[in-house]
C-alpha cells in the first residue's frame, strides 16, 4: 500500500485508504497508518473526510492495549448501492448489492435465447426498474449498473463481426451503447469471467496485494485475472479466453477455427457429446441431445457424478483433467498462488474439478517447491457474474486509484 500511495494525489490517497478499509473488514486508524505508510495526521484527515462522505462508520472499540482503546472503522454498507446483470442464453440474473457487495435483492428471468437485442433490452430495462423499486433503496445511493455477458467485447460503439451466431448472438451488437440509451443509470459492460473475478476481489474482501485468477464456466471457459487490485484486461478487454487454449494439436475442431481447444475437449457440450455414446445413460437421464439443452443435460450428468455414479464421474473427471492441464500452464506462466472456480458450470460437481486441478497443479507446477497453489470453489454461488458486475461498478466508482481502464458510461 505504501508504494501505491507514493506520490499519489489526494483523490488516490482517499481511494486507497477506502480500499484498505474494505479489505480489512474492521480496522483502526493506527492500523491504517502502519499499513499505508502515511502519518497519523494524514490518516486522520482522510478518515475524517470518509466519515463526512458517509462511506465509512465508526463501529466500536478495539482490543485493550494498556492505553486508550482505539476506535474501529469499517465500510458503511448502506452508503452506496449497485446493480449487476448477467445476460446469458438460458437465463438473465439481476442483483442489487450494498457497498460491501452483500446482496440486498435478486431475481432471475428467462434468458435472451434467440431474442433480437432490441426486444431483449426492452424487457431487461423493465425488469431492472422493477427490481430497483423492490429493493427499496434511495435512488441517490445507486451509483451504476454493471452488465456481464459472454463473448468478445467491443470498446465504445464498436460493432464486432459474428463468428458463430449460435455461440454469441450479441457479438455484432453495441451492448453498452444501446443499454445506456435505454437505462437511466450509469452503465459498465464487461466479460462475465472478468466480472466473476472482480466479484471475488470485492465481495470476498481480498487485499489489493493478493493476485489471483478466477475461472468461469458456463457454456465455455473464461479466465479473469486480478493483479495489483484491478482486473487485467489486455489491449482490447478480451483477455482470458482459456477456452481456446490449444491442448491437443490433433484434437477435435473448435467453432473458433482452432483444433484441440480446451472448449472442444472439456466444455459442457463436449461432456454431453461423450455421454451420448452411452445409450443407457441417455435414457436414464433423459438427455435431449439438442444444442439448446446442452447446459441442462450437462447439469444432469454433473449432478449424478457428484452422487458417485461411476459413468458420470469418468465424464466429469475427464473434463476436469483437461481443465487442470490448462490451469497448470497458466500457473507456470503467471506464478499463481490462488485459483477460484466460479459460474454455473461448477455448481453441481465443482468439488471434482477442485480436487483434480489442485492435485495436478501442486504435483507438477514449476513453483511447487516454493509455494502451493490453492484451488477452491467460489462462495458467490451461481450468481457470481451478476454479483461481479455490481462489484465492478463499486470498484470503478469507489477505488479509482486502481486506474481501471473500464469507465462508467452515463
Amino acid at each position: 500500500m505504501g508504494k501505491i500511495l507514493k506520490g499519489a494525489t489526494a483523490q488516490d490517497t482517499h481511494s486507497a485508504i477506502l480500499d484498505l478499509i474494505r479489505s480489512s473488514g474492521t480496522v483502526t486508524r493506527v492500523d491504517l497508518a502502519e499499513r499505508s505508510g502515511l502519518t497519523g495526521a494524514s490518516i486522520s484527515r482522510v478518515v475524517k473526510q470518509l466519515l463526512a462522505d458517509g462511506l465509512i462508520i465508526e463501529t466500536g472499540l478495539g482490543d485493550p492495549t494498556g492505553g486508550k482503546r482505539a476506535t474501529l472503522l469499517q465500510f458503511n454498507p448502506r452508503a452506496r448501492h449497485a446493480v449487476g446483470i448477467s445476460i446469458d442464453t438460458p437465463s438473465t440474473s439481476y442483483v442489487v448489492t450494498d457497498m460491501s457487495g452483500r446482496v440486498i435483492e435478486q431475481v432471475s428471468s428467462r434468458g435472451i435465447g434467440r431474442d433480437a437485442p432490441a426486444t431483449a433490452v426492452k424487457r431487461i430495462t423493465a425488469e431492472l426498474e422493477d427490481l430497483i423499486v423492490k429493493a427499496n433503496i434511495e435512488p441517490a445511493t445507486l451509483i451504476g449498473v454493471g452488465v456481464a455477458l459472454a463473448g468478445r467485447q467491443g470498446g465504445g460503439g464498436m460493432r464486432l463481426l459474428r463468428t458463430d451466431a449460435s455461440k454469441y448472438a450479441w457479438e455484432p451488437f453495441a451492448v453498452r451503447d444501446t443499454l445506456s440509451a435505454a437505462i437511466d443509470h450509469p452503465i459498465v459492460v464487461e466479460n462475465d469471467s472478468t466480472c466473476a473475478a472482480i466479484g471475488e476481489f470485492w465481495a470476498g474482501r481480498i487485499p489489493s496485494a493478493n493476485d489471483f485468477a478466477t475461472v468461469y464456466m458456463a457454456a465455455g471457459f473464461g479466465l479473469g485475472l486480478v493483479t495489483n487490485g484491478d482486473v487485467y484486461r489486455g489491449s482490447s478487454s478480451n483477455v482470458g479466453e482459456i477456452g481456446h487454449m490449444i491442448l491437443d494439436v490433433n484434437g477435435p475442431h473448435c467453432w473458433c477455427g482452432g483444433q484441440g481447444c480446451l472448449e472442444s475437449l472439456a466444455a459442457p457440450a463436449a461432456v454431453v457429446k461423450r455421454a451420448e455414446q452411452d445409450t443407457s445413460l441417455v435414457n436414464e437421464l433423459a438427455l435431449r441431445g439438442r444444442r439448446t439443452a446442452v447446459r441442462s443435460d450437462f447439469a444432469k450428468i454433473a449432478r449424478l457424478a457428484a452422487a458417485g455414479d461411476p459413468r458420470c464421474v469418468r465424464l466429469i473427471e475427464e473434463s476436469a483433467t483437461y481443465l487442470a492441464k490448462a490451469l497448470l500452464s497458466i500457473t507456470n506462466l503467471l506464478d499463481l498462488d490462488q485459483i477460484i472456480l466460479a459460474g454455473p458450470g461448477f455448481s453441481e460437481a465443482g468439488d471434482i474439478y477442485v480436487r483434480i486441478a489442485g492435485t495436478e497443479i501442486n504435483r507438477l507446477s514449476f513453483v511447487r517447491a516454493m509455494h502451493p497453489t490453492r484451488v477452491e470453489q467460489s462462495k458467490l454461488g451461481p450468481s457470481a457474474a451478476a454479483l461481479g458486475a455490481a462489484s465492478l461498478v463499486l470498484h470503478s466508482q469507489l477505488t479509482p486509484h486502481q486506474k481501471s481502464t473500464r469507465a462508467l458510461t452515463s
